[in-house]
């Protein structure tokens, strides 16, 4: 009499068969960088791969040409789960971020997917290029990418297994001061300091910071600032990242911060113009009862050591996702001792050590068991879908 094998270890099992797929992607991405929106080495990667395992990739998508939309469908009637595949690198040292081997975590997670008979439905991988900066998720978001998606999935390299948590909502704002030149020394009543109305800018907000929920964040710099000391600045321009905990709370805080810009225009003299210099992110709303489902899958491969939710202080373009479907985003381990930051050379030379490899395949196996399980369970899904309903955003 034969036994079946239990649906995990079954799964986990097909994982370790495309291991060495999966670590030549992830490794020769490592080995070519490619920043935001130039990830053409890296998208033709991972496109290749899934064409390999029968999915039917359409690239460019939605007008970017590193992003693309992969799609096997088993033809059973079921939900439609996403992964979100990302491969942009950092500046100067590469992936710092560990993107190579995210990235190859959700397209594995959706070929292994694919291989598991008892999923019924649809699978997506979306190629997401230029999360570092002006992510291709929040162009994908707007232009209706997800609408007939039922969840969204991904896992991010840590130094700890984490639970999905919260992250920040963004507005990235440049200010622009127009002054008027003159000689500073032998008729500065002739100028307008542009220079001036940036200062006082950044005065205004200062002041503002002790009135503002703790949890907010406000952080600029100058980019320009004068062409030498002699000259009354013309032109002045500023670049400034707000953060909050809510959509909401964001946009409270974005008009208090134009009126600090506004007022040190209309105190120095000079005019202002201000714009998004890169996409706004909303802020990341973990859908729980999903949460749950995938940490009990991580659980079942015998992970324990899963610390609760993350909170945040920095931005991601999963969360205007997590704004149009039921989404997570947890966190997996691969370091096997001590405490290393992400944006580090030593994070992304982790990421190619068996330790970071081996816990790569047991979190695609938990991301593909947690697909399988919501084609299984129509009730749990419906309360999911609910839960995504009335959490506030």
């Amino acid at each position: 009499m034969t036994m079946t094998k239990p649906l995990s270890k079954r799964a986990l099992e097909k994982a370790e068969s495309l291991k060495s797929e999966l670590e030549k992607l992830s490794d020769d991405i490592l080995n070519n960088p490619e920043l935001g929106y130039e990830e053409h080495f890296s998208s033709k990667a991972h496109k290749e791969l899934l064409q390999k395992h029968g999915f039917t990739v359409e690239m460019p998508y939605l007008g970017m040409d590193t992003a693309f939309k992969a799609t096997y469908d088993t033809g059973k009637e079921g939900p439609t789960i996403a992964y979100l595949s990302e491969y942009d690198a950092l500046p100067g040292i590469g992936h710092g971020c560990g993107h190579n081997l995210l990235g190859t975590t959700s397209t594995g997670a959706a070929i292994l997917l694919r291989y598991l008979e008892d999923f019924r439905g649809r699978i997506i991988v979306f190629g997401t290029p230029a999360e570092e900066t002006s992510g291709g998720k929040v162009d994908m978001v707007k232009e209706g990418g997800f609408e007939d998606v039922d969840a969204a999935l991904m896992a991010h390299p840590a130094d700890s297994h984490m639970q999905s948590g919260k992250s920040l909502a963004l507005e990235a704002l440049e200010f622009k001061f127009t002054g008027r030149t003159s000689h500073a020394a032998a008729s500065p009543e002739k100028g307008i300091n542009a220079l001036d109305g940036v200062l006082l800018m950044f005065n205004n907000i200062n002041a503002l910071r002790e009135h503002i929920l703790p949890s907010a964040r406000i952080h600029g710099i100058i980019t320009k600032g004068g062409e030498a000391a002699n000259i009354v600045p013309g032109e002045a321009v500023a670049q400034f990242y707000i953060r909050a905990t809510s959509k909401t709370y964001l946009m409270e805080l974005k008009e208090k911060v134009l009126n600090c810009a506004k007022a040190g225009a209309l105190a120095s003299g000079a005019s202002l113009d201000y714009y998004n210099y890169e996409k706004p992110y909303d802020n990341l709303v973990t859908n729980q009862l999903l949460s749950d489902l995938y940490t009990e899958q991580l659980q079942s491969l015998g992970i324990t050591n899963i610390e609760k939710e993350k909170g945040s202080t920095g931005s991601l373009d999963m969360g205007n996702v997590s704004h149009a479907v039921p989404a997570i985003h947890p966190y997996f381990d691969i370091i096997e001792s001590g405490d290393v930051s992400a944006h580090t050379v030593e994070f992304r030379d982790a990421t190619k050590t068996d330790y970071a490899l081996n816990s790569m395949i047991q979190t695609l196996t938990a991301l593909a068991l947690t697909g399988v399980k919501l084609s299984q369970d129509r009730d749990l899904l419906q309360s999911i879908k609910e839960e995504f309903q009335r959490t506030p955003k």
